[in-house]
């Protein structure tokens, strides 16, 4: 890989039982690849922040962000992309449902010959119920509608990205939802690449059903605003 660091994000709230194993499999998937990991707390409630701690010692590579105040998971993310020192940022969940394993490998698409500016996954062979897959198809196809932009999986937080398109990306609540969308509109490029999905290992999701769903509806309407409004010119020096 030609890419001298790579930023891995993972924001977290309450997760601490998952911790341990995540990071374990971070470390043997980035293998000999030059990264640090940027653990990103956002008041959790049950030790996590005290687990990273304890796990820091073994783990030179990691470094612990910690929010003042509960943000959710847009701000922690935001607060990785502020802190992270590589030229790229790969973005996993802390659940275990994200397989690190899978980074390497959209690693090498983004470093790939006339390599994107993004890469996202999406999905397969889903470990959820039947009934989560069709709101979670249901809700991509109303987001794509209001946006008007095609992303098969919104919901998968298995991202690397350049960090050279970031500093343009709006930073709001739902941010981490849209990046994909976000970077297009910013005249970035993006690739979707299937990614695996596993079941969560511990504990249970922060997001019920219509919480999401309002959410993400009216987030949608906002990137919609944005798209129809963001500026694009060129400026040419004359001197």
């Amino acid at each position: 890989m030609s890419t001298p660091l790579v930023s891995v994000i993972v924001p977290l709230y309450n997760e601490r039982e998952n911790l341990s194993p995540l990071f374990q499999e971070i470390r043997q998937a980035m293998g000999i690849l030059a990264y640090e990991v940027l653990a990103v707390d956002d008041r959790s409630t049950d030790g996590s922040l005290e687990e990273l701690h304890r796990l820091a010692s073994d783990y030179p590579q990691m470094r612990i962000l910690s929010l003042a105040r509960r943000s959710g998971q847009s701000a922690a993310v935001a607060a990785g992309f502020e802190a992270a020192r590589g030229e790229v940022i790969a973005t996993l969940d802390a659940d275990g449902q994200n397989d690190p394993a899978d980074v390497p490998r959209l690693l090498a698409v983004l470093d790939g010959p006339g390599g994107p500016d993004a890469v996202v996954g999406f999905r397969v062979a889903r470990t959820d119920s039947w009934w989560k897959q069709l709101q979670s198809r249901f809700a991509n196809l109303i987001r794509d509608g209001i946006t008007g932009d095609r992303v098969r999986d919104s919901a998968c937080s298995l991202r690397v990205i350049r960090r050279s398109v970031l500093p343009g990306i709006p930073r709001f609540d739902g941010m981490h939802r849209f990046l994909p969308t976000l970077i297009r509109m910013r005249g970035g490029t993006v690739v979707q690449v299937p990614t695996r999905d596993r079941p969560r290992r511990s504990g249970r999701s922060k997001y019920g059903m219509l919480d999401r769903a309002w959410r993400g509806l009216f987030d949608a309407f906002g990137v919609r605003w944005l798209r129809r409004r963001a500026l694009t010119y060129e400026v040419r020096s004359e001197k």
